[in-house]
């Protein structure tokens, strides 16, 4: 494969200037430009949002009068494709209104005409470093521009303006938990606590221990009373991930909480009355369960107010390449690694079985290793993404060596041995999701389990996380 480097600037510095009268957009553009910055001008409130939705610019500096609209239309536009994005409003010298207006909108900051350009870009890269600072905390957030899935976030946007529960269901890898944080943070719960629990993670008496919290002496070795996660959500928003494994036994006592919002922990008859929005996600289809018998019909409906769900990525190829250089942003501080354009375009033709999470995992391993990880390759095939991650559909071309830790199948290896390569390979596309991998092979989440400790494999801390 051909690894020559195509240069992709970093979004850090680079800015949307709105402004339809012309003269001011020239300076502005030109005071940027001489300092370095990427500037991208429009000519008012549509162009601007014709461009953001094209290229998610970090920071976004907009006069507030337009002749085709105004800066505050802009504004909850750009919010709707990307909360994080920083915005400067310019406004006419004395308008207090406007600008106390903007901030209530949410823009960062506001400037009156006449600009000072020296105080706009002290300004500018306060809110660039502010957002750096930002993201090295949270690093993953949802990124995209095709039609399906500016859909679904409009959809979780409106979503968010209500307090009723929201129930998501998609693929595996889709971004399930980042969309329910999103509803969370522009929700009027904003300020209040988010709390994730996966369903699928414990078994039945620590699950209802974890929802509902216990008593001191509830059961053995409860030597102190804890909270649930219900309780420390109380004012926020609680996550249930992986709704559909819940065990049939705690659901009577769930779908209690959910019409009553009361409880009580284990081992005590006091009650406990909270204020929670439920969002609870699943890559299952809870109706099909319910015909089977396998999930209570009267809990789904309860669940199931506001049904939203995510694009898988196979039907939003045209996110890919951003999705790819935004992972590349995320990870770029493990290696100096770029993508090579040669990559980024095979990434586009991929099925992407794993989804986001594994584009993510595998451009974090490219950033990690370099690009030499696939240098040397023939070509495979290319309906999967298993061949960018140099596992077994990859053959080394004449002459050329693996340079990773990669297991590539070949003739005669034991049935033992390519289960576990097989097993290895999926944990790693699921950042060590054993749920997920199940899925995605087609087993229980016990034959997961009981395979893992078979062939002695590592924790899940040790594969790569991604929260998607």
């Amino acid at each position: 494969m051909n690894t020559e480097t195509t240069s992709h600037p970093g979004p850090q510095r680079n800015v949307l200037v709105v402004e339809d009268e012309p003269g001011m957009r020239m300076a502005l553009e030109m005071s940027f430009g001489q300092r370095e910055w990427q500037v991208e001008t429009a000519t008012g409130k549509c162009d601007g949002l014709e461009r953001f939705s094209r290229r998610r610019h970090p920071l976004v500096v907009s006069d507030i009068r337009m002749g085709d609209g105004n800066g505050f239309e802009l504004l909850r536009g750009i919010r709707a494709l990307a909360p994080d994005t920083s915005v400067i409003m310019l406004t006419a010298f004395g308008a207090v209104p406007d600008a106390v207006a903007a901030i209530k909108s949410g823009a960062c900051e506001y400037l009156t005409k006449p600009v000072s350009f020296d105080q706009l870009l002290e300004l500018a890269q306060h809110l660039i470093a502010r957002n750096r600072k930002h993201a090295s905390r949270n690093t993953m957030r949802m990124v995209g521009a095709s039609p399906a899935f500016l859909r679904a976030i409009e959809e979780g946007t409106r979503a968010a303006q209500s307090d009723a529960d929201v129930l998501i269901e998609a693929e595996s890898g889709t971004g399930k938990e980042l969309l329910a944080r999103m509803i969370h943070e522009r929700s009027a719960r904003i300020e209040r606590p988010f709390v994730a629990v996966n369903c699928a993670a414990l078994p039945e008496p620590l699950l209802e221990s974890e929802l509902f919290g216990h008593a001191r002496g509830a059961f053995t070795g409860a030597v102190t009373a804890q909270a649930g996660k219900f309780e420390l959500a109380n004012g926020g928003t609680l996550l249930l991930d992986e709704i559909g494994e819940i065990p049939l036994a705690l659901q009577p006592k769930l779908l209690r909480v959910l019409q009553e919002r009361e409880f009580s922990r284990l081992g005590e008859s006091r009650h406990i009355q909270i204020d929670v929005r439920v969002i609870s996600t699943t890559n299952r289809k809870l109706a099909a369960m319910v015909e089977t018998g396998d999930f209570r019909a009267d809990l789904y409906y309860r669940l199931n107010v506001i049904p939203l769900t995510l694009p898988p990525l196979r039907e939003r190829r045209e996110d890919i390449r951003d999705l790819a250089l935004h992972f590349a942003e995320v990870y770029a501080n493990e290696n100096s690694a770029t993508l090579p354009e040669s990559l980024l375009s095979e990434l586009e033709q991929h099925s992407w079985p794993g989804n986001v999470r594994e584009l993510a995992n595998l451009v974090r391993r490219v950033m990690a290793l370099g690009p030499e990880i696939y240098s040397g390759f023939a070509p495979a095939d290319h309906s999967t993404a298993a061949s960018l991650s140099g596992f077994s559909v990859c053959r080394p071309a004449q002459g050329a060596t693996l340079a990773n830790d990669a297991l590539p199948f070949s003739p005669g290896i034991s049935l033992a041995t390519a289960e576990r390569r097989l097993l290895e390979m999926t944990l790693a596309a699921t950042g060590g999701n054993r749920s997920r991998a199940a899925e995605m092979l087609g087993v229980s989440l016990r034959t997961v389990r009981n395979k893992i400790r078979e062939y002695n494999l590592p924790p899940r801390r040790e594969y790569a996380r991604v929260s998607y």
